[in-house]
């Protein structure tokens, strides 16, 4: 009886999540995913078991990636300190390589077979690849870190229609062929912006803009442009988190329909946003509600 009532339940669920699933079979679904949300190694597992479930009911999944915690360990090794101004990694020479190595290297291919190993098709792809992030000197303080002047889609547009999940690592060049490394955030609403995809997911490693940051229950379900201004002004978005919900907006602005920010640690919650009516995290609107 324990077995048919768990059959039963798993057929109610399939059928309620069958509206989501329509809604998204065809369309474009980019998911930001690094940082904090990357370093458990089972999570990580079971958000790729989650694109390829995506992926096999027919969205064409785009995955971009960071990898900070990654870059500062393989420069620890090498015996290079870090530094950051403003939330930024500086970047000289030495250490564009390391990022180009770890990011287009070790952390890009590690997904790709993941997904590949649970029966996905991947490619991976950097920045670089076909000009797809064309970038210039943000400001001369970073060093090698650039400022996005142009998003070139083609290159993941073909892989999409092939059939693969693009995934790809944000670094970025310029006509000269340096090579920039890019905030993750703002490369994947730009990619986002440019293929005008259905969804933009951005994970990280809490529930979304909390009206208090310690206190994940006080979590805001959607936010317009006209309140984020509000709660700038009175410190409930700050921090690190500005920069974040400024590439939610921006992602909307250049045509994504709808963008998630939510927590990456929570098993599941790409499923849970896109294919149940619970949601995980803060969604964003252009205007007022």
């Amino acid at each position: 009886m324990s077995s048919d009532y768990t059959t039963s339940e798993r057929i109610h669920d399939i059928i309620t999540a069958l509206p989501y699933i329509k809604r998204y079979t065809g369309k474009i679904v980019v998911v930001k995913y690094g940082g904090n949300a990357m370093i458990n190694e089972e999570l990580k597992h079971q958000v790729m078991l989650d694109l390829v479930l995506l992926w096999t009911i027919g969205v064409k999944v785009v995955l971009v990636h960071g990898g900070g915690p990654e870059i500062s360990d393989m420069m620890a090794k090498l015996g290079k300190e870090p530094e950051f101004v403003d939330g930024l990694r500086v970047t000289d020479k030495e250490t564009v390589d390391i990022v180009q190595m770890v990011l287009a290297g070790k952390v890009n291919k590690t997904l790709v077979n993941y997904l590949e190993e649970k029966g996905a098709k991947a490619i991976g792809l950097s920045g670089m690849d076909g000009r797809l992030i064309e970038a210039q000197v943000k400001d001369e303080k970073l060093g090698y870190v650039g400022e996005i002047t142009k998003i070139n889609p083609q290159p993941i547009i073909d892989l999409l229609e092939k059939g693969y999940i693009p995934v790809i690592s944000t670094l970025g060049c310029d006509r000269e062929g340096n090579a920039y490394n890019i905030n993750g955030d703002t490369a994947a609403a730009k990619i986002a912006g440019a293929l005008k995809a259905e969804r933009f997911l951005l994970m990280t490693d809490i529930a979304g803009v909390l009206k208090d940051k310690d206190d994940p229950s006080t979590l805001i379900p959607e936010i317009s442009k006209e309140e984020a201004e509000k709660y700038y002004a009175d410190g409930t978005i700050s921090g690190g988190m500005i920069p974040k919900v400024q590439c939610c907006f921006d992602a909307i602005d250049d045509g994504v329909k709808s963008v998630v920010i939510m927590n990456g640690t929570i098993p599941h919650s790409i499923l849970i946003e896109l294919l149940t009516n619970e949601g995980a995290g803060t969604m964003f609107n252009g205007g007022a509600k």
